[in-house]
């Protein structure tokens, strides 16, 4: 399908409704935009709640992990981060 959408007002780009049916696209749906050197890649997010909680509970099995172990590692590595990233905590 061969399709000209035109940017609007504020940046809005109305997709074709024919392009909307035929793949199930709501008001609401969210999408990652990809830029690839001008040529635009736009592809519907999909709710990664549901995978997380997998991975959570295959991390927990594999590693003997309890709930608060795991998240007491998950605040350290955030520490880490945060102090890699942005430098120590300035104290007032």
């Amino acid at each position: 399908m061969d399709v000209t959408i035109q940017v609007r007002q504020r940046g809005v780009l109305t997709l074709p409704a024919e392009l909307r049916d035929q793949y199930n696209i709501q008001e609401g749906d969210t999408f990652s935009l990809v830029d690839l050197d001008g040529i635009f890649v736009l592809t519907p997010m999909m709710p990664m709640v549901p995978e997380l909680v997998r991975e959570i509970k295959r991390a927990r099995s594999e590693t003997g992990m309890s709930l608060n172990e795991l998240l007491k590692g998950l605040r350290e590595q955030r520490e880490r981060y945060h102090k890699e990233k942005y430098g120590p905590k300035q104290t007032s």
